[in-house]
């Protein structure tokens, strides 16, 4: 029943975001128009600033797209799935929501990276798991900051101020991570730092499902 309520509320978020297809497509204008930008002003950057302007605009992305999960719903809204479903579910649906989209997001800037940048790496299957555990990383951490901010008066300014501090390491992880793939020399060790990354999602996770049901009854 529980993952039955969460699939209901993740296929209601889906419709509403293919409704409401301006934003979606928004997004992708606004990755399009970020790289075309660094492409004129730079043209083919060396793979440090590739790596470096990748996870930029993905951070950026992830600001733009998943944190407006929990401000976007009224307070009347609120009150009405207090009344109809568990707080976890909730969670749990807007945090595969924001996985989905920022895994979507990141198919769509590698793919703009690629024809307007080019492809500084050549292990290209580890870069996209990578890629694809920093967009998970980003929309969970976003996730629960934007339900903490939505819950605070819907004040926007307090998830960039709590959410700064806390993805600067997972973005200085990330960014090393990458480049052990760009690197044409063998680095070993880069799988721990996946794992350590997986272990930190599990963590944003538990966090959010113990403190989220007593910001729900605020």
């Amino acid at each position: 029943m529980a993952w039955k309520k969460i699939y209901e509320l993740l296929k209601k978020d889906i419709l509403l975001e293919w409704r409401q297809q301006y934003a979606f497509y928004g997004i992708i204008l606004y990755v399009g128009t970020t790289v075309f930008a660094v492409y004129m002003m730079n043209g083919t950057p060396g793979a440090k600033v590739w790596n470096a302007l990748f996870w930029i605009t993905q951070l950026f992305i992830s600001v733009t797209a998943v944190a407006k999960s929990f401000l976007q719903e009224p307070v009347q809204r609120f009150r009405y799935y207090y009344t109809i479903v568990h707080p976890n579910h909730y969670l749990m649906a807007k945090m595969l929501y924001s996985i989905l989209l920022m895994f979507l997001m990141s198919l769509v800037s590698l793919i703009v990276f690629n024809l307007l940048l080019g492809t500084p790496f050549t292990q290209v299957g580890l870069f996209i798991l990578i890629s694809f555990t920093g967009s998970c990383n980003l929309a969970l951490v976003f996730t629960f900051l934007s339900a903490i901010a939505a819950r605070t008066n819907q004040n926007a300014s307090l998830m960039a101020i709590l959410g700064f501090p806390i993805i600067i390491p997972f973005l200085m992880m990330l960014s090393n991570l990458s480049l052990t793939v760009l690197s044409p020399v063998y680095q070993p060790g880069w799988w721990m730092i996946i794992l350590l990354l997986v272990l930190l999602d599990f963590l944003i996770v538990i966090l959010g499902l113990i403190l989220f049901p007593y910001l729900w009854k605020e």
